[in-house]
């Protein structure tokens, strides 16, 4: 697949990089050096990166192979100082001890789930289309969003919605969820959707559709994006070098409490800002999807900690196989 696929400008599936010039401000202390970018998504933050600071190169990582593969392109006209790795968070600290890398002078994040992926209909990321019940990032394994759900019980089932959707009414979804399932009637997005619609009504308050946080919810817990998070927070403060930079950007409370969290360690990270930093007025007119951007600020102190076991660098490419 080509980067034409995925023109920035004009052809959809179109992705804008959210909180692109606050990004590349927050480097500005360590404007030279090796920066990692962990959710190298469509290239965008990496480009910005690469194009204001001269003197830096950028390694980023994505674990779902169509943006790999995007980025890649997108950023070959920057030769050596741009690398692309297909990897998760967990993976991080094993690849860069295997390439003899200990520490970095910036990370940056950004957590969301970017519009090429939601705007696929095969992803089955989204309810606006019908596709699969799929909604992994990485397609080439792990567990369907139609296998989790076949698996789980109900109780449980509701649980997912509840904790990682914030979806009050999880036990009425969960149940018509389940009856669909036994029905046969859960097999693409479009049920999943119409199963939520029978529990809660087509209207919320607030506008958003009935079926976005189960979709979130879903989602999170297909791609264990939580526990990623966490793994990746665990493993700052040793990448990071003194006066080193860490900058991320949340999408939801639940990404946004461990982040600040993360931060709250005064004997680790010293924040830039008392508050996250918001969207422009402009930006948010622009591109609505960014809205509920957040982007938190730190820079690691200069205590040192006894260093953690890393564990085997694994490639995806090869354990996919």
């Amino acid at each position: 697949m080509t980067l034409a696929a995925f023109n920035m400008e004009s052809n959809p599936p179109m992705h804008r990089t959210v909180m692109k010039d606050e990004v590349v401000q927050a480097l500005r202390s360590v404007d030279s050096g090796l920066c990692i970018d962990v959710t190298a998504g469509y290239g965008g933050h990496t480009e910005a990166v690469l194009r204001t600071y001269p003197g830096m190169c950028v390694v980023a990582f994505d674990r779902d192979p169509q943006a790999v593969a995007a980025s890649r392109e997108r950023l070959a006209c920057f030769g050596e100082r741009a690398t692309v790795v297909h990897a998760e968070f967990s993976q991080l600290k094993p690849w860069l001890y295997k390439n003899g890398i200990s520490q970095v002078d910036a990370v940056i994040a950004d957590l969301g789930v970017s519009s090429p992926q939601l705007d696929q209909g095969d992803r089955g990321l989204s309810f606006r289309f019908e596709g699969p019940l799929d909604m992994r990032m990485d397609p080439s394994r792990g567990e369907t969003a139609k296998e989790l759900i076949e698996r789980l019980g109900q109780d449980d089932l509701a649980d997912v919605i509840y904790q990682l959707g914030e979806e009050r009414s999880s036990r009425r979804i969960a149940a018509c969820i389940k009856q669909a399932v036994a029905a046969g009637e859960m097999n693409n997005t479009l049920d999943l959707r119409r199963a939520v619609v029978k529990a809660t009504g087509v209207r919320r308050p607030g506008g958003i559709d009935p079926a976005t946080r189960t979709f979130q919810a879903l989602r999170i817990a297909v791609n264990r994006e939580l526990e990623e998070i966490a793994s990746l927070l665990g493993q700052l403060h040793e990448i990071v070098r003194p006066s080193g930079v860490a900058a991320i950007i949340s999408f939801h409370s639940l990404e946004d409490r461990l982040v600040k969290r993360c931060f709250q360690e005064r004997a680790l990270w010293k924040r830039l800002s008392t508050k996250p930093l918001l969207p422009s007025a402009s930006e948010q007119d622009d591109n609505p999807r960014s809205r509920s951007a957040k982007l938190r600020v730190a820079a690691r102190t200069g205590l040192m900690q006894v260093p953690t076991p890393v564990p085997e660098w694994v490639d995806p490419w090869e354990s996919s196989r």
